[in-house]
């Protein structure tokens, strides 16, 4: 098989190359995919530099989620069979031909979407469930107020909450990005934030502020959305792709009255099983209803997987790259 290995932790992706492999059979309690699609997250390119929380043993085959159909099935692996079209985490990289995954974290693909859209879907709209449900708690008619929300996190935030009922602000630095995200998924009012944005915010919330903030970026993003916060706000903290970590003085959430909300999809699942079940469970029903639709910018075959790299990093994708091996 062909797979992405990282060989090396390197911030230029000098480690990183395509080899090829013996095929692996499933063991007790696993299957073996085809992959059809695997979706490129921020996580994957951080694990190439060593950046990330969880730092896989050298070497690793990247790729955290994938789309496929079952080729082989192990002993103890439930109901699924052989071409049986699935979606889940991977024990191997997902970057590959095939890959191993365990049949606990895999499930049935909706008949609704593509490959290519289940593969995009889970991690982005797991984030963004846990985000609004679990930690801050949304409510049907408040304003969420969505940075980055082009990239695949900040998009699946706004999809989620228009179908929450909530009144979303949709924010992005590309006018060309926030024209897509208006066309394809309505939000009620789109904020350019270069040079700013907590006036705007604040005319749109006739003063008061947005109820909740999700940022993925942190940094002067983070500093500007504590001046466009609503009291007893939630301003979720979901990640630093600006590249650096926002402080905020402890004066500001008492005087404002507002919690800053750690978010970690995974962490919430892991910690509390019974309830992350039943977040991916709620997540998945919502797709098969047609209720959330997960956007695929661009599929990169993978030999191209530098260029699919690069589109998060540089910022030009609207929504999920995602690999087609």
């Amino acid at each position: 098989m062909r797979a992405l290995t990282v060989h090396e932790l390197t911030p230029d992706y000098r480690g990183v190359a395509l080899t090829d492999s013996p095929t692996p059979a499933p063991g007790q309690g696993e299957v073996l995919l085809e992959v059809r699609a695997a979706a490129v997250n921020f996580p994957d390119i951080l694990q190439t530099r060593g950046e990330y929380q969880h730092k896989p043993p050298l070497p690793f085959i990247s790729g955290m989620e994938l789309a496929g159909v079952v080729v082989a099935v192990g002993e103890g692996a439930g109901a699924f069979r052989a071409g049986d079209e699935v979606v889940g985490r991977p024990e191997l990289g997902g970057f590959s031909d095939v890959a191993i995954c365990k049949a606990a974290e895999i499930r049935l693909k909706p008949a609704r979407l593509s490959f290519s859209e289940a593969a995009a879907f889970g991690a982005a709209y797991l984030t963004a469930y846990v985000a609004l449900v679990r930690r801050a708690r949304v409510e049907a008619g408040e304003w969420v107020l969505v940075h980055g929300a082009a990239g695949g996190v900040g998009l699946a935030c706004v999809d989620m909450a228009k179908a929450f009922g909530c009144r979303v602000i949709a924010a992005a630095s590309s006018d060309a990005k926030l024209a897509v995200i208006a066309d394809e998924y309505a939000p009620d009012a789109l904020i350019n934030v270069v040079g700013g944005f907590r006036d705007e915010v604040k005319t749109l919330t006739d003063g008061r502020g947005a109820d909740v903030i999700y940022d993925p970026v942190s940094g002067d993003v983070f500093d500007e959305s504590v001046r466009c916060i609503a009291f007893e706000g939630r301003l979720l903290v979901v990640g630093f792709t600006s590249g650096r970590i926002a402080n905020v003085s402890v004066n500001m959430p008492l005087i404002k009255g507002f919690s800053v909300v750690g978010v970690r999809a995974g962490e919430y699942g892991r910690r509390f099983p019974d309830r992350g079940a039943q977040d991916r469970d709620v997540i998945w029903r919502m797709a098969a209803e047609g209720r959330l639709r997960p956007r695929v910018h661009r599929e990169h075959p993978l030999a191209d997987w530098r260029a699919a790299f690069d589109s998060l990093t540089d910022r030009t994708v609207i929504g999920k790259a995602v690999i087609t091996p």
